[in-house]
Parts: structure tokens; C-alpha cells; sequence
């Protein structure tokens, strides 16, 4: 049987893959989660991110491919895992005849690590009142109420669904700053699953894209940054098309004009656009937004059988 440890990899995911009937909602999915830092994984709704969230937790067996959470299989050996876990979704499922005192008294009985002084911080941090009964909370309030839960046994891999989907901007702020604090005092590992890639941009070290149940991309999110260009550009005579120029994501435009989404090296797709007579009007770094739509309109190109 493996042996939890702290110091192992908080996130192994191999070769995974998960059908439903006729549908693949995993496709060979590969990817691995360093100690420490935000992991932010993005995707549109139903591209896969719940049912890799799944695997990690181990509620679902894999059909094919392997998952370690901290050295361990989540599906065979779950109170291991689970005990050093913290998982926060956006479907909160909390008993709502208790308070907010009770819930924390009531959650603190299941874990050992549990800690009273941290616990009671984290309630005067996230500003939740003691007295008041859960279902009376606001689903802002309740989401903060989840997440101090998730936090006060200190986990060593925090794990999010979706957490501040729905919610007003002020609750999601309170909760990623919760959040990044956590992180920067403790060292803890966060898995951070969201459609909205500002939040993923604003609070991740690495992130991970998935479309239709595959991984497009995955890295440091600064290295991503530094490596996707979208450029402006004139050729020399009117064009239908652009060229098939390595790394080139997408083309806009028509006649003389265009627009190249790009990834590789800035040096390097200048060289490419100079030696082929191309003038470069401007260029600029990629939102991760734009890297994103980029990269899921040119998965689906591929895919698409030739006219």
C-alpha cells in the first residue's frame, strides 16, 4: 500500500481517459501538478474539467490510464487521500439548520489536522458571522463558509471546482485573495478548475487548457505568456490565404491585411514574417484569452474531415 506523503507530487494524471456510453469525456489526458503554487485548469463548460476533478477525488475509476494523488490511487485508498485534501465546488452541499459555529465545531471532529486558532482567523477573514444559521447566508457567504472548511485542517492539496461560479465580484475576490494568501504563507498546492479565464490569469502559476475532454496546452503561465504573439501585418500583394508557417495558430484578414495569431519565440516570428517579404505593423503578447480561442479554433480545424 503507498504511504502518504507531503513531499510527494500532489498531482499525477497518466494516459486517462473516461467514456459515457458513446461519449469520451476524457481523451488520454496526461498531466502533473509540482508542489506549491496555483494550478489553474481551463476549459468552457462540459469540456471535461468536473470529471478530472472527479478522478482526483477518486469518485470515479479510471477506464484507462492512471491518477496519484500524493503518492496514493484516490479510488483505492480514498480516507488517505481525502484526509489531506480541501475540495471546494460550485454545488455546495452544507447542512442548513446548522450555523456557521456549528459547522466548523462539526467539521472538526473528522479531520486531526484540524486547526482551531486558524479556523477561527480564516471566519474573521472571510467575515462570517458565527450566529447565523447556513441557510440564511447569502451563496456568496455560503461559498466562503465552504471554503473555510476546506482550509482549516491545512490540507496539502487544495482542490477547486469552479468555487466562485455565479457568485457577485466582491465574494470572488474575498475568496481568491483567501485563497492567495493561503498559498504564499503556507506553500499549499491549489487545483484551481474554472470557465473564467480571468480568474485562471489573475491567480495561477501553471495552467492547463481542455477542449472536448483533451489537453491543448499546458505550462507556466508566464512561458505561455512570452510565447504567444498576435501580429498585425501587410504582405507585400493581396492574399486569400496565409502561409502554413510553423506555429502559426490562426490568420484573419483578407487581401493585404492580416491578423497572425502566433506561438514560438518573438525573435523567431519576426525572422519568419522579414524573410518572406512581410511588414510588420504591430506585435504583441496574447491575452490568455486570446490564447485560449486561438488554440480551441485550431483543434477544431484539425478535426475537421478535408472538403
Amino acid at each position: 500500500m503507498s504511504n502518504l506523503s507531503a513531499s510527494a507530487i500532489p498531482i499525477q494524471v497518466k494516459a486517462l481517459t473516461c467514456c459515457f456510453g458513446r461519449t469520451r469525456a476524457l481523451d488520454n489526458v496526461s498531466l502533473e501538478v509540482p508542489r506549491s503554487g496555483v494550478f489553474g485548469l481551463m476549459g468552457e463548460n462540459g469540456a471535461g474539467k468536473t470529471t478530472l476533478i472527479k478522478h482526483i477525488l477518486g469518485l470515479y475509476r479510471p477506464a484507462a490510464g492512471t491518477v496519484r494523488v500524493l503518492g496514493c490511487d484516490p479510488a483505492s485508498e480514498p480516507v488517505k487521500v481525502l484526509s489531506r485534501v480541501g475540495y471546494l465546488s460550485e454545488f455546495l452541499d452544507l447542512p442548513g439548520w446548522m450555523n456557521v459555529g456549528e459547522l466548523t465545531r462539526y467539521s472538526a471532529a473528522f479531520y486531526p489536522t484540524w486547526d482551531r486558532d486558524y479556523a477561527a482567523a480564516l471566519r474573521h477573514q472571510l467575515d462570517l458571522d458565527p450566529t447565523v444559521r447556513l441557510r440564511n447566508l447569502s451563496k456568496g457567504q455560503q461559498a466562503k463558509a465552504g471554503l473555510l472548511v476546506a482550509l482549516a485542517f491545512r490540507p496539502d492539496l487544495l482542490v477547486l471546482d469552479e468555487p466562485s461560479s455565479g457568485l457577485d465580484p466582491v465574494a470572488r475576490r474575498d475568496i481568491l485573495e483567501t485563497i492567495l494568501l493561503s498559498v504564499a504563507q503556507e506553500g499549499r498546492t491549489v487545483f484551481f478548475s474554472s470557465h473564467l479565464l480571468d480568474e485562471v490569469e489573475r491567480i495561477s502559476d501553471r495552467v492547463a487548457m481542455i477542449h472536448r475532454g483533451q489537453i491543448t496546452l499546458c505550462g507556466k503561465l508566464d512561458e505561455i505568456r512570452h510565447t504567444h504573439f498576435l501580429a498585425r501585418v501587410r504582405f507585400a500583394s493581396a492574399s486569400t490565404a496565409a502561409p502554413q508557417w510553423a506555429g502559426l495558430l490562426e490568420a484573419k484578414g483578407s487581401g493585404q491585411d492580416w491578423e497572425l495569431s502566433w506561438s514560438g519565440s518573438a525573435e523567431a516570428i519576426d525572422n519568419e514574417l522579414h524573410s518572406a517579404g512581410v511588414e510588420i505593423g504591430q506585435r504583441r503578447p496574447m491575452t490568455l484569452n486570446e490564447v485560449f480561442l486561438a488554440r480551441i479554433r485550431q483543434t477544431e480545424q484539425s478535426s475537421r474531415p478535408p472538403m
